[in-house]
């Protein structure tokens, strides 16, 4: 018997939202979630204590077997978030600002079908 669909919007919205919790805990305040704009979307936003403006991406992966969550952040993602980055820090006339790129990695399905959350700081 097949489960119900998942609803893949809401899932991300989920992890995000673990993400929050687990960045806040460790001294990270939200400026924004999901910013939009032309170019492309940052899932957080965030200011760490020293003041630097921190954009997290947030992957999740059922299961590591075809590639860690973290792996799926190439080239190609990581242009479209300095991108949307830079368009962001410029309608905030925030271009002065130190930032840095985080990616927060959660992978199902751990030993005891736990998730393993992966916070990499300056991912990029």
């Amino acid at each position: 018997m097949a489960g119900r669909p998942i609803d893949r919007r809401k899932l991300g919205s989920l992890q995000e939202q673990r993400a929050l919790r687990y960045l806040g805990g460790h001294g990270l305040s939200l400026v924004q979630s999901n910013f939009n704009c032309r170019v492309g979307e940052i899932d957080l936003i965030m200011r760490d204590r020293r003041g630097y403006v921190v954009f997290v991406e947030v992957r999740y992966r059922k299961s590591d077997r075809y590639g860690s969550a973290l792996e799926t952040v190439g080239p190609a993602k990581q242009r479209k978030l300095r991108l949307a980055a830079a368009w962001f820090l410029k309608s905030r006339n925030w271009q002065h600002k130190s930032c840095r790129f985080d990616v927060v990695a959660i992978t199902g399905g751990g030993p005891a079908g736990e998730d393993r959350l992966e916070w990499v700081r300056d991912a990029f």
